[in-house]
């Protein structure tokens, strides 16, 4: 399932704190900014929500963290989630099985550099191609960084090759983008 809040705003930190983890209350208290503490708490909250509505967990979860970072949660290892916030938004999705999201701003210009380092000869064409090019750019890339995020590598030197891999012919990815087309959010899966 997936769960999105794009009312930032609204996420009264002292209330959410008393709802959260100790864990998550220290993890979002690392961040500086108070939009940013929200938008870590929003994202556990769609998740704290999801466990309610879809297993009947009520505790707060506590993680654990995999290999390369990939964060569990640690008293129910068979549910899978992934959490994903930027400035407009903060998104959660669960599974029964491994599951990647990622949720992007749409920039307001396409920076060529940043296209070179993570894009092949022709991502980049269809980004500049594109009747809104920004929008493709955030598109693409929120289905790298999902599928990054599904498998737990992080980021790596082969991001423009990363989704021509065999690997990503077994993979479902779903993209969606805000009505006023702020942010683009994409999920990935392993198809069953």
């Amino acid at each position: 399932m997936i769960y999105l809040n794009d009312h930032i705003e609204e996420i009264n930190v002292s209330e959410a704190l008393h709802k959260v983890s100790a864990q998550r209350a220290a993890y979002a208290f690392r961040y500086l900014q108070k939009h940013d503490q929200q938008l870590s708490l929003a994202a556990y909250l769609l998740l704290q929500k999801a466990l309610r509505l879809e297993y009947g967990i009520q505790e707060p979860p506590v993680f654990v963290y995999g290999n390369h970072g990939k964060p569990e949660l640690k008293d129910y290892p068979e549910i899978h989630f992934n959490l994903s916030h930027c400035q407009q938004a903060a998104l959660c999705v669960t599974n029964s099985q491994p599951v990647g999201c990622d949720v992007e701003s749409v920039p307001v210009e396409l920076d060529m550099d940043i296209c070179h380092h993570c894009f092949n000869e022709e991502e980049i064409a269809s980004i500049v191609a594109s009747d809104n090019p920004m929008q493709a750019f955030t598109t693409l890339w929120t289905k790298k960084e999902a599928f990054l995020k599904l498998t737990g590598e992080g980021l790596n030197d082969d991001l423009p090759m990363l989704l021509c891999t065999p690997n990503t012919e077994k993979i479902s990815f779903q993209t969606y983008t805000a009505s006023d087309n702020s942010y683009v959010y994409s999920v990935c899966k392993w198809i069953s």
